[in-house]
């Protein structure tokens, strides 16, 4: 009888975090307005079958800054940040990852091909400003976006919010948030499926071993209350990346 109830209550547990995998790999294409920002639209072709849609907003003179919104989110996120920037004399370019807002792609996959569009952004805004200096400002995935971007053009000057280290630190946290101490545990449950329903291995999704790779100063902040990415997280990204940095707590 006991181990009927076992077997019961890891089953339950395998369908809850098999619904948990679906909802953070879902996609859901929608248009993106920007009231009250009078930005160019830009759609961008990152690969054959994945476009990356944005908004451009040209400087007066000073550098460019590609911003870069968090998981499940898009461009609209990132428009306070836009304002400001702009303000200052800033060409910033916003774009949806791909898989969020109006950009296209079959599943979110934690950064890894979202990095795709990521390179396409930073190609294009070379492009509209060619003698400047050029920053990122990524949050959560957008981050990881930038750091796991192997063949992404070199630029100035970033700035890393909440980025998890791993895909297992990522995973672990977010599910104990859902479920409680159990939450930790049954991590493995939800890991597994990356290699089935993505092709990619977690050792793949691990920005901590490429931050070092960025050769610019980098910003790493991080908000002692947030549970997505914890201060302690944070504190070893920032151990891993290359001096110059710069920390934010």
């Amino acid at each position: 009888m006991c181990l009927i109830a076992l077997a019961i209550i890891v089953v339950a547990a395998a369908v809850v975090v098999w619904m948990i995998g679906s909802r953070l790999i879902a996609v859901a294409p929608h248009a993106v307005p920007l009231p009250g920002l009078v930005a160019e639209d830009v759609l961008l072709q990152a690969v054959p079958n994945q476009r990356v849609a944005g908004s451009f907003l040209p400087g007066r003179g000073n550098g460019a800054v590609l911003l870069l919104h968090g998981i499940h989110g898009d461009r609209r996120d990132m428009a306070a940040r836009a304002r400001f920037l702009h303000a200052q004399g800033y060409a910033v370019l916003l774009i949806d990852l791909p898989g969020q807002g109006a950009s296209t792609a079959s599943a979110v996959t934690f950064g890894l091909r979202e990095a795709i569009g990521v390179r396409a952004a930073l190609q294009e805004l070379r492009r509209r400003a060619p003698a400047r200096r050029i920053g990122v400002i990524g949050v959560s995935l957008g981050a990881a976006s930038l750091v796991l971007c192997r063949d992404c053009p070199p630029v100035d000057a970033v700035v890393l919010e909440s980025m998890y280290p791993t895909i297992e630190d990522a995973v672990a946290n977010r599910l104990r948030m859902r479920l409680g101490p159990v939450g930790g545990p049954l991590s493995a449950l939800l890991l597994w499926q990356l290699p089935l329903r993505l092709g990619i291995r977690p050792d793949a999704l691990h920005p901590i071993a490429h931050i070092a790779d960025l050769k610019a100063p980098v910003l790493v902040a991080a908000g002692a209350a947030d549970l997505h990415t914890t201060l302690s997280e944070t504190q070893r990204l920032y151990a891993a990346a290359a001096a110059p940095s710069l920390r934010s707590t």
